[in-house]
């Protein structure tokens, strides 16, 4: 559903992104992951079509720059964009006649998300006075209006209240047991434990590892956290590497402890010691 290919985005003479390659398949989850300034939301962009760069990008087989690849592509931002003076019904509405879409059917499909968002009662209040979370939640229906087959989240979880996250993380999982490919950027590593598929790692705009769910073992199929700072903290990680990105090279050790080194044994790894830490070690010896 989603292919990047050498994605390389410029600003001058900073490199934004280098040679990214990523993919998603139709049903599949996948996070981007990074510190900040690694390069997710740049990357994010160009997918849309937002930026120029250099690379290809394909969605359902189409350019990413054309009307077919944004007819099937939904996308919520990091910062709701809605139009003020519209109340939230309109703004639907305004979804509904700008794809050309059903609307008995997109009403219902509305109805039905507004409740399970708890919206009810703001469908008539203007969007400039919502609240941060409540633009966030209408900014998530107005991307799943269209029903898409690829949908891009750019940090949905910001502002979302405990019932909110929980019921979009819900949401989320229908879509994909639909058919739906989902690409979450997000810095709350927790809000997308137990539901991705695919995990790529970025680290100053390149994209330095990929790893599958069905592929981990022991501690590391439990904690995406645990991944995550493997890769972005501890350079010397037994799936690091730099080259394109080979998902099934990204393949935890099952069965084969004796092939890691003696000082870092299989399934053993934590998070890597800070620097305070090793300054106290100091001072007690």
């Amino acid at each position: 559903m989603l292919r990047v290919k050498g994605l390389t985005k410029k600003f001058g003479k900073k490199v934004a992104n280098e040679n990214v390659n990523l993919s998603l398949e139709a049903g599949e989850i996948g996070v981007l992951l990074g510190p900040n300034g690694a390069g997710k939301s740049t990357a994010i962009k160009c997918i849309l079509g937002l930026l120029h760069f250099d690379g290809t990008v394909k969605i359902g087989g189409f350019p990413a720059n054309s009307s077919k690849a944004k007819q099937i592509l939904g996308y919520v931002p990091e910062f709701p964009c809605l139009y003020d003076m519209l109340t939230v019904r309109e703004q639907f509405e305004f979804v509904v006649r700008a794809y050309k879409l059903d609307r008995e059917k997109s009403r219902r499909y509305a109805a039905e998300l507004v409740d399970r968002l708890r919206l009810t009662e703001v469908v008539d209040t203007l969007c400039k006075d919502l609240s941060k979370g409540m633009q966030q939640k209408v900014s998530i229906i107005c991307a799943l209006l269209p029903r898409p087959k690829l949908l891009l989240l750019d940090e949905p979880m910001l502002g979302l209240d405990p019932h909110a996250i929980k019921e979009l993380r819900i949401i989320i999982q229908d879509l994909a047991d639909e058919g739906v490919a989902v690409l979450i950027s997000t810095h709350m590593i927790a809000t997308v434990e137990g539901i991705w598929g695919k995990a790529y790692i970025m680290n100053k705009g390149k994209v330095v590892s990929c790893h599958r769910k069905e592929e981990m073992v022991g501690m590391w199929s439990e904690s995406l956290e645990r991944i995550f700072f493997a890769e972005t903290e501890s350079y010397d990680s037994q799936w690091r590497y730099d080259e394109d990105i080979r998902p099934s090279t990204a393949k935890a050790p099952a069965g084969k402890p004796a092939a890691q080194p003696a000082k870092k044994p299989a399934q053993t790894v934590s998070r890597p010691k800070t620097t305070k830490k090793k300054k106290n070690n100091k001072k007690k010896k």
